[in-house]
């Protein structure tokens, strides 16, 4: 598959909502006549689909992302015990919630005779169809509200990419200072810490104009080689830090296998954030060519993610300990440029990938602006929107300047939503005229309760290490000064 052909799938995949939304305005009759026959109501026009191996491929691309690298400290907020076992329990229910999206989502096909539906569509008619005729007078709400959660964790996703940014980058320019000044004399201990001290937010506003500069680029098609070049920067970065992780690695005796459970709202939070890719199911079932392989596709894909995310998380922490960073990356070292070039491929990935994650809320609110200034207003509007939206994205880094609790704060209040919550209730309301077994109706409550749960929890214990960060923070910020200060003395000790 060529690099445009890809990046032609990838803008498929990141825009769920948009012909969700231009198919409101199709009048039912139109519908129907567009209808298709159900064992081809997934072949979208008049287009070939997309193979079974590129259908992988992109479930692959959907869900390995910044997430991945913050699951060694997930991992340590949960135990290297508990963290493994709840990280593959979490891994199995969200790849069943994208299997019942899947079955609702053809079910309400053949009940609506619509050719195909996307996430928020499949939640409206779920409501439209189900036994509450409070749900069914407010079908349309379901559509807004997935949409309000994409738009929130697409927004959300991008403000963990400027923190990602910021931190690597910033370490990366610490690092070569440090190298290049340590060879001069001591005094250069000074130095480097005045170095040390500048602020993250710095470089998050530098990264600004680039990001918009970036996102001026409204036709996707356009970034097609970086696209690519991006994917193959993130594939080698994670080569590369798989090598250094399995060479040294700590006893897991030394390491608590639970951890006290005020942390575990914030190991939930990471790791439903990093299944990030429910958005994208449909979407790339409604592109594949034999959708009868797709449970299969979502299998294999899902497990080798699932694999990749429980080595590295487990690895991961052990290999560092209680020293790990919000990004395993923060932990390679600074004086080796291998593994400083690490950061650097893998923040040109992210990078890339800013503009892709921002597309979908672009899509959505930007033609909300326009549609309201006159033809001639209509460009310069639409560049000032998404300059505004950026800045709103950067704003929130900048606020939040922790990835860690930005990944969290996601992960618990808008992919818990969509990945735990709303698919269990649609399954209910899909098939409750189908007798559905108390096993089924119980299952469903329970993994939706544990995703109201998640997102309580995981939201209210965010916001308090938001808010009151002296119980972590600071308590680092004194280790690590006490740190220094003993590193002083010994240096004057040997004056």
């Amino acid at each position: 598959m060529d690099g445009a052909g890809g990046e032609e799938l990838d803008m498929e995949v990141m825009k769920p909502l948009i012909d969700e939304q231009n198919s409101d305005a199709i009048s039912d009759e139109e519908h129907e006549n567009n209808f298709l026959p159900v064992e081809k109501h997934y072949q979208l026009d008049n287009e070939e689909g997309i193979t079974f191996i590129q259908t992988l491929t992109h479930l692959l691309k959907g869900n390995i992302g910044t997430g991945l690298l913050g699951l060694p400290l997930a991992i340590k907020n949960a135990g290297i015990v508990i963290g493994p076992i709840s990280l593959v329990f979490i891994g199995v229910i969200s790849v069943h919630c994208m299997h019942i999206l899947v079955r609702c989502s053809h079910c309400l096909c053949q009940r609506m005779k619509k050719s195909s539906l996307g996430y928020s569509d499949t939640v409206s008619y779920a409501m439209e169809v189900g036994p509450l005729t409070a749900l069914q007078k407010r079908a349309s709400w379901g559509r807004y509200i997935v949409d309000f959660f994409l738009v929130i964790t697409q927004l959300g996703f991008c403000s963990v990419y400027v923190v990602f940014l910021a931190e690597n980058v910033k370490q990366v320019h610490e690092g070569f200072l440090e190298n290049k000044t340590t060879p001069i004399n001591v005094s250069a201990t000074s130095s480097s810490s005045e170095k040390r001290s500048t602020d993250l937010r710095i470089y998050m506003l530098c990264f600004l104009p680039f990001m918009i500069l970036l996102v001026f680029i409204r036709d996707l098609k356009s970034l097609s080689f970086l696209s690519l070049l991006a994917n193959l920067s993130m594939a080698v970065s994670l080569v590369i830090i798989y090598q250094y992780i399995v060479r040294d690695i700590v006893d897991p005796r030394k390491l608590p296998p639970v951890v006290g459970w005020k942390k575990y709202p914030l190991f939930f939070g990471t790791a439903i954030f990093a299944f990030e890719g429910i958005g994208v199911v449909l979407p790339l079932e409604n592109r594949m060519k034999d959708t009868t392989r797709f449970p299969l596709a979502l299998n294999i894909g899902m497990g080798i993610v699932m694999t990749l995310y429980i080595s590295l998380a487990t690895l991961g922490y052990l290999r560092f300990g209680d020293e790990i960073k919000g990004s395993i990356t923060l932990n390679l070292p600074q004086d080796i440029w291998l593994y400083q070039s690490v950061k650097i491929l893998y923040s040109f990935g992210i990078f890339v990938t800013y503009s892709i994650q921002y597309y979908v809320p672009a899509e959505i609110l930007i033609p909300a602006v326009t549609s309201k200034v006159g033809q001639k207003w209509k460009l310069l509007s639409e560049l000032v929107a998404r300059a505004l939206l950026v800045c709103s994205t950067c704003a929130v880094a900048v606020l939040i300047p922790r990835l860690d609790l930005v990944i969290s704060f996601v992960g618990a209040v808008s992919s818990s939503t969509l990945a735990l919550i709303l698919p269990p209730l649609v399954e209910i309301l899909t098939f409750y005229k189908e007798n559905l077994s108390l096993w089924t109706v119980f299952k469903d409550i329970f993994i939706a309760v544990i995703g109201v749960v998640g997102f309580l929890t995981g939201t209210y214990v965010t916001v308090e290490e938001i808010i009151y960060p002296a119980s972590t923070v600071l308590a680092n910020a004194t280790e690590s000064i006490s740190a220094d200060l003993n590193a002083t003395n010994l240096v004057d000790g040997l004056k």
